[in-house]
């Protein structure tokens, strides 16, 4: 599908890319359409576990614990995401950027489709919950690799003056997968009676993860690796540079800090997610009494706006840098903290929608550069690795255990201040990593015609 330029031959930013305009528009089509669904898949399980897991698994808990419960196997799927990463990071280094991103969409859809087929707990009685944390530890060990995956086969196969542009069909992946999951469920509830729903009739959301095999099937037989990979293959094979054995280990060895950093650049724009898709759900229907279809239906607007604004902060990174985009949308999201709890508590479904349509567009500015500066940040031999694992720290550090610690605070305190406190501090330290952080897309790189983000930092 693609050729990649030998040394010497045209310069042109396009041309480095090693792919061709049309070939390339595939592949941002075939990377944005995979990833909707690997996080459809994804965040389905949030939505289930806020409104029918405390139901279906934890029949004989109460309401608290049942939510709790359901949050904390919820979690298992972030637990599982760093080690998810650290394997895809090692083969994604050593053998390329395509084999794992078919693996882990492999492994996502068919951890979905069987949690759809699980028996509840009325059935088979405490196995039913043992075996969705089993799978839900599947899905986060797919999810924890896709992600690298995919933002690299894009961001590598695109021209260097393109690449925040690029990744942005990677993030988009997010809001358009709650935008999928939230419209399956939209549509199973208003197809049928609660009772029967909560019977039976959530899991045709989990079996349409089917559609995501042939994704993988075009990806798999349609789609070659990056240029940029196959040229560093191409280097080993000359025995001018060779592929790192132990890429993990050079990463963390020699990168350490920069994983970190790049691990607290995600804070905010995890933290105010997680608890705009999950924990504020479970919050407005359990303690607020809002209706769940409403929500559901503000939710999804609320992320095509949130996707629109990914693209947009994405490609006006290209232009003015990385770093200005991401350090505006922390200080913003220490800003909304507090006045995003104040309208949700309203109780008022338009108040609703404009915290977290609001919450949502300075959360994107954040995330939507994050996919070619986080990869920018490393250099090729160990990009996936140091990406990924820093990536899938933060999942474990603050994206799983957000909902779970919302609830928590509200139980303790019966107020959302202290949640507000919590979501101004994960932007307090996006702010601050970002900060310390190097630029990968200066002013002399976005000038120079011929210059490659990232590359001053490795050279």
């Amino acid at each position: 599908m693609t050729e990649t330029a030998e040394p010497g031959e045209d310069a042109t930013p396009e041309h480095q890319s090693g792919t061709q305009p049309r070939d390339h528009r595939k592949l941002l089509a075939a990377g944005l359409i995979g990833s909707s669904i690997e996080w459809y898949d994804f965040f389905l399980y949030g939505t289930a576990a806020a409104l029918v897991f405390p139901h279906v698994f934890f029949p004989s808990s109460s309401a608290l614990t049942g939510t709790l419960l359901s949050f904390s196997t919820f979690w298992a799927g972030f637990i599982a995401r760093p080690l998810g990463g650290v394997l895809a990071g090692h083969f994604g280094d050593r053998h390329g950027r395509k084999p794992m991103v078919v693996a882990c969409l492999l492994g996502m859809g068919a951890a979905t489709f069987l949690i759809g087929c699980l028996p509840s707990a009325g059935t088979i009685g405490v196995l039913a919950p043992v075996l969705l944390v089993v799978l839900r530890f599947v899905q986060g060990l797919a999810c924890g690799g896709q992600w690298g995956g995919i933002v690299l086969l894009l961001t590598e196969s695109t021209s260097p003056k393109r690449r925040g542009f690029a990744g942005t069909f990677g993030q988009m992946g997010v809001p358009f997968g709650v935008i999928l999951g939230n419209v399956a469920f939209l549509a199973a509830t208003a197809a049928m009676p609660e009772a029967a729903f909560m019977s039976w009739g959530w899991r045709i959301p989990f079996f349409f993860s089917a559609v995501l095999f042939p994704v993988v099937l075009y990806i798999q037989t349609r789609v070659e690796d990056s240029p940029e990979f196959r040229a560093l293959q191409k280097a080993s094979q000359s025995r001018q540079q060779k592929v790192v054995r132990a890429p993990l280990g050079e990463a963390v060895r020699n990168d350490w800090r920069k994983i970190l950093l790049a691990c607290g650049t995600l804070a905010a724009t995890n933290c105010l997610f997680y608890i705009s898709i999950a924990g504020v759900l479970s919050y407005a229907t359990e303690e607020l009494h809002m209706s769940h279809e409403s929500l559901l239906a503000v939710s999804l607007l609320s992320s095509l706006i949130g996707a629109a604004a990914i693209l947009w902060s994405g490609a006006l990174s290209d232009r003015v840098g990385r770093r200005p985009m991401i350090l505006i949308g922390a200080a913003l999201l220490v800003v909304w903290a507090f006045p995003y709890f104040w309208l949700v508590d309203t109780r008022s479904l338009l108040l609703f929608f404009v915290a977290l349509a609001v919450g949502g567009v300075f959360q994107s500015m954040t995330y939507g550069p994050l996919a070619a500066f986080i990869g920018e940040t490393f250099a090729p031999r160990v990009r996936f690795s140091g990406a990924s694992l820093a990536y899938q720290l933060a999942a474990i550090t603050v994206s799983g255990g957000t909902p779970l610690a919302m609830t928590a605070l509200i139980a303790e305190t019966g107020s959302t201040t202290a949640v507000s406190v919590f979501v101004a501090l994960m932007g307090l330290v996006t702010f601050c990593c970002t900060w310390a952080l190097r630029e990968t897309n200066p002013a002399e790189v976005r000038d120079d015609p011929a210059g490659v983000p990232g590359e001053l930092l490795h050279s």
